[in-house]
């Protein structure tokens, strides 16, 4: 089945004029319409044609009322993470959000008090700033560390020493895991070590896990959550402190639905982050997320095999490339995620002047690194979510900028 759908990826699909921001955005964002737009997250491909169907289903129907979530839609998410992940989630732990960036701004709200120390790990994905400082929360940050094994493999790792520091003056952790946007996928090792320095200061662990379903085969994603569960098997519901923001948004390419989840297994986390959700007004369901939702864990099973080994093969042959024709770039290859993270910094330019390389010379829209903060500077994220031809026109033409610099 894998085999027989992974050429569907290899189609061009016009998104221009269909309101898209990676298409329709480019002029606002890069100050022109002529570049390769391969930024913001999402991909180019065709969604599971399961997901497709429910919603041509439910459009069908010519009322569009008020909606509530059905059971089968949490038994769906329920299974998925049995199955997938190897997490047994209770009913009552989940809380339906409007998308993960909104849910990390409401954990931090609902959670913390005014001025409360809030720990976040750059670079990071940016709205893990904006939900700290929106909330008149501090930013503690604790950097990651890009090291060489000896053999020219670059890889981040946590700085626990300074976690360990950083955590004595904080009530919140926020973790990225796979990361973005470096594409690590943190050991059990690695998140068994976050979760003993979150008990020793009492820390409340806000786990974004957004792609934890893209995983490519070198590398094996553990939900934090169902660590701390299966180290402390006595755990009760109330003790655990570990959230974790779950969405089939990034794995189905369904993002413009809007809908999410979280896992809250403490009942005291939980009440404090519906009544907060209550008095914002949100309306977080409607006709069509709720079918797309439940469609995408009951059926996508098959797409995603074979959009990850679409992915891989993609994101070899851009590698394969960078190393052979883009000697002074260094990629560091994922292990998560449709984004690859270029270390720009052997060409010597701030980063203004990178971006404008970008835009201006190859004719690309990709993401600054400096908006992920600090150890972004002189990094560019691109994102291979498109057809592998694509990419490789992408990489062509920055070949030839490059030549021309």
């Amino acid at each position: 089945m894998t085999q027989n759908l992974i050429h569907l990826f290899d189609y061009n699909i016009a998104r221009e004029d269909t309101s898209s921001l990676k298409y329709d955005g480019r002029l606002a964002t890069f100050g022109t319409n002529d570049v390769m737009p391969m930024w913001v997250a999402d991909m180019d491909f065709a969604i599971p044609e399961a997901i497709s169907k429910a919603l041509q289903t439910r459009a069908n129907h010519p009322v569009f009322g008020y909606s509530i979530a059905p059971e089968s839609l949490y038994e769906a998410l329920m299974d998925w993470l049995l199955v997938k992940h190897h997490w047994q989630v209770k009913r009552e732990w989940i809380l339906l959000t409007p998308g993960v960036v909104p849910s990390l701004n409401l954990v931090v709200a609902a959670l913390t008090a005014e001025n409360a120390g809030v720990v976040v790990q750059p670079p990071v994905y940016f709205p893990f700033f904006t939900a700290v400082t929106n909330q008149n929360r501090r930013l503690i940050e604790n950097p990651l560390v890009l090291k060489d094994d000896g053999l020219g493999k670059l890889q981040y790792e946590m700085d626990f020493e300074h976690l360990d520091s950083c955590a004595k003056d904080a009530g919140l952790l926020m973790l990225c895991s796979p990361h973005n946007p470096v594409g690590r996928v943190w050991s059990q090792g690695e998140l068994q070590q976050l979760l003993a320095i979150s008990k020793k200061h009492d820390l409340i662990v806000l786990a974004d896990e957004i792609h934890a379903d893209l995983v490519y085969a070198n590398a094996q994603h553990h939900s934090l959550s169902n660590l701390a569960l299966a180290s402390e098997k006595l755990m009760s519901d109330e003790s655990h402190r570990i959230i974790t923001a779950v969405s089939p948004s990034k794995t189905f390419n369904i993002p413009g639905l809007g809908l999410s989840a979280l896992i809250v297994p403490n009942q005291v986390h939980r009440l404090a982050i519906q009544s907060y959700l209550n008095t914002m007004g949100v309306s977080v369901t409607n006709p069509l997320n709720l079918v797309a939702f439940e469609a995408a864990y009951r059926e996508g099973g098959d797409w995603l095999n074979a959009l990850m080994a679409y992915l891989q093969n993609t994101c070899d042959e851009a590698i394969a490339f960078i190393h052979e024709h883009l000697p002074i770039i260094n990629v560091i290859r994922p292990q998560g995620t449709y984004l690859l993270w270029l270390d720009c910094r052997k060409l010597k330019l701030n980063d203004a002047s990178l971006n404008r390389f970008f835009i201006q010379e190859a004719k690309l829209g990709l993401s600054p690194g400096a908006m992920f903060g600090r150890g972004g500077e002189g990094f560019m994220r691109m994102n291979i979510g498109t057809t592998k031809a694509n990419v490789m026109a992408a990489l062509t033409r920055l070949q030839c900028a490059l030549a021309q610099h």
